[in-house]
């Protein structure tokens, strides 16, 4: 049985959460009802019953750290490692490209283990890490106070096929935000490869947005199908990029943001390079394009640690 990740189990909470049934919930994260079953059991809280993603979390963590185990953290695999944190490879990144390579390498835990302990020791390999060691905040009874955007289309009416991943051209849409609300990114990914493009706009303001996103997709116009974006008013021109780009345009529920997952996982990558301190003001197109390549061109466990380059060049057969 393959395990659970830190984002499903989030997942996990988070719909339980709002009443979802189990079987809801492994359609969700693509498990089997047994998983969530036994995964509830296992890693609730145990006075009061409940299911909390943190505590499920530490004690899988718990559970592994005690597992005994056969490492071999040489020298060699300690610089290795060492440098692709650096190059803001996640430690799951790391494992699976040497798996991919047949080089020696030590667990993802153990690679963690190592982060923590030069931690400890006053040194910085948990600044490269994306969250850099920070829990996720909860948002469970939040209201959404934002108006509902003029003839939107729910992600209900989306089509089957964008749900299996299969094809290059069905996008999600988001935005990333400056210090002090000054500034976004707007991103957009591709749900079948993961291929990224990005750019910095002056404000979150829907003309702004719609210009951009229309730039940025231009050149895959012949490709497109279908895009997803959450309820922000920064998307109130979706009909004008439907329309510019020849696509359905589609939005999630309310805080429903495993509805968008990848571009959720994406956004917090990007976090990596542009922490939520950061103004954005100074941050060049030079810049915001070597992010974009770096992520484009950074392995990804979905794809068996191939890169979103790689996926997008299996798929689409097409010079750029």
């Amino acid at each position: 049985m393959s395990h659970l990740t830190v984002e499903q189990r989030y997942t996990i909470a988070q719909m339980l959460g709002q009443n979802f049934t189990q079987t809801q919930i492994a359609a969700v994260i693509g498990k089997d009802k047994s998983v969530v079953c036994r995964e509830i059991k296992r890693n609730c809280d145990q006075r009061n019953g409940r299911y909390n993603s943190q505590l499920a979390q530490r004690k899988y963590d718990s559970r592994l750290r005690h597992k005994p185990k056969k490492v071999y953290f040489t020298e060699q695999v300690r610089l290795y490692v060492e440098q692709r944190l650096a190059a803001k490879f996640s430690p799951e990144q790391i494992v699976g490209v040497c798996k991919e390579l047949g080089t020696p390498c030590v667990s993802a835990e153990r690679i963690y283990q190592h982060v923590w302990s030069d931690k400890k020791r006053k040194g910085t390999l948990y600044l490269h890490l994306r969250n850099q060691g920070k829990r996720y905040r909860k948002r469970g009874h939040q209201k959404d106070s934002r108006g509902i955007l003029r003839d939107r289309v729910s992600i209900e009416l989306r089509p089957a096929v964008v749900a299996e991943k299969s094809r290059f051209g069905d996008l999600e849409i988001d935005t990333v935000i400056g210090k002090n609300h000054q500034g976004a990114i707007l991103t957009i990914n591709d749900r079948a490869t993961g291929l990224l493009r990005m750019r910095k706009v002056a404000r979150k303001e829907a003309q702004l947005v719609k210009e951009a996103a229309i730039e940025l997709l231009a050149e895959f116009k012949p490709y497109l199908h279908t895009m997803t974006a959450d309820n922000g008013k920064e998307f109130a021109l979706h009909q004008q990029i439907s329309q510019a780009l020849e696509v359905d345009f589609y939005f999630a529920h309310p805080y429903h943001s495993w509805e968008r997952g990848a571009n959720e996982n994406l956004n917090g990558l990007i976090r990596q390079y542009v922490p939520k301190s950061s103004a954005l003001e100074n941050l060049t197109e030079e810049h915001i394009l070597f992010i974009q390549e770096e992520l484009n061109n950074r392995p990804r466990k979905r794809f068996n640690y191939k890169t979103p380059n790689q996926m997008f060049h299996q798929k689409v057969a097409f010079v750029t």
